[in-house]
Order: structure tokens, then C-alpha cells, then sequence
């Protein structure tokens, strides 16, 4: 799967409260997340975003709760994939089970910028700026990882198999 778009950039400890405000957690509505995702780190994050672009960060991020709302409202505002330095880990599992493909990468969360043009192969890990002509390798994931993820998520898949 190959996914091209625009970068929004942030920094370290992108935490779960900022990705989705508590205030907004008495929904279940992807689209009410999604009309609130970033807004305390980013107030025209919504208003910016394009479907397929994708998150750039720093260290750790996804940290704090362990709430599914966060990588829920990520992937409903539009974004396609999120990189970064490193990831939290619950957030990072979170984020598979919902189908929102994440890929940490330090040299490439380091040097993509905001703005830039990106192109990510989750086949074979390779992040692409098109912007700059920059060529990153990570690692990709599993092929039954993958395979989640295509699926658009965990339920998805185990309801292939029922």
C-alpha cells in the first residue's frame, strides 16, 4: 500500500489529550472526534488537513491514556499514516487495531518538514520526500500486521474469518 500527501508536523510528547480533548470523549461519533482532533496543540489543524496527508512527530508520540479515541479522531480527520521518532506503545497498538498505519522512523521524523510532499510504501518501509528528493528506510511491518491494517482494522479482519 502506498500513501502520498501533505505533512503537519509537531513535536515531542504529542499526548492523547491534545490529540483528542477529554472534553470530546462522551461521543462515539468518528466524525465528531475527528471535528476536534489537535485542536489544543493546532486550533487549524481541521481546517487544513486534506484526506491522505499524514502526521510527522518527534519522540513519544501518542503518550498519556490509553483511549482508542485518539488514533480513532486521527484517522477520521483524514490523516493517512503517522510517523515518528517513537511512538507510545499503547497508542501504537491502538492505532494498528483501528487500521491507522504508523511507522517510526528518526531520521525521517527529524528531517520531513511541514508542508513537504511525502510518498510512504508501507510495503517495503520506504518514506519518500518529494519535496526534497529525501529517501528514508524503516522498518515495514509484518505481513499479518499489514494485513490489519488493509483491512481497515483488527474487527475487520477477525470478520473476514467468522
Amino acid at each position: 500500500m502506498t500513501i502520498q500527501g501533505k505533512v503537519h508536523k509537531y513535536k515531542d510528547n504529542v499526548d492523547t489529550d491534545v490529540i483528542i480533548p477529554a472534553r470530546y470523549l462522551n461521543t462515539t461519533s468518528h466524525a465528531e472526534l475527528a471535528s476536534h482532533c489537535m485542536e489544543d496543540i493546532d486550533a487549524d489543524f481541521v481546517k487544513r488537513v486534506q484526506k491522505g496527508d499524514i502526521i510527522v512527530a518527534h519522540k513519544n508520540f501518542g503518550c498519556g491514556s490509553s483511549r482508542e479515541h485518539a488514533p480513532i479522531a486521527i484517522k477520521a480527520s483524514g490523516i493517512a499514516c503517522v510517523i515518528a521518532q517513537s511512538f507510545a506503545r499503547i497508542f501504537y497498538r491502538n492505532a494498528i487495531n483501528i487500521g491507522l498505519p504508523i511507522l517510526e522512523c528518526p531520521q525521517a521524523a527529524n528531517d520531513i518538514q511541514n508542508g513537504d510532499e511525502i510518498r510512504v510504501d508501507l510495503d517495503n518501509g520506504t518514506i519518500t520526500n518529494i519535496t526534497t528528493g529525501k529517501t528514508y528506510q524503516t522498518k515495514p511491518f509484518p505481513p499479518f500486521i499489514q494485513g490489519i491494517i488493509n483491512s481497515g482494522g483488527l474487527l475487520k479482519t477477525i470478520a473476514k474469518y467468522q
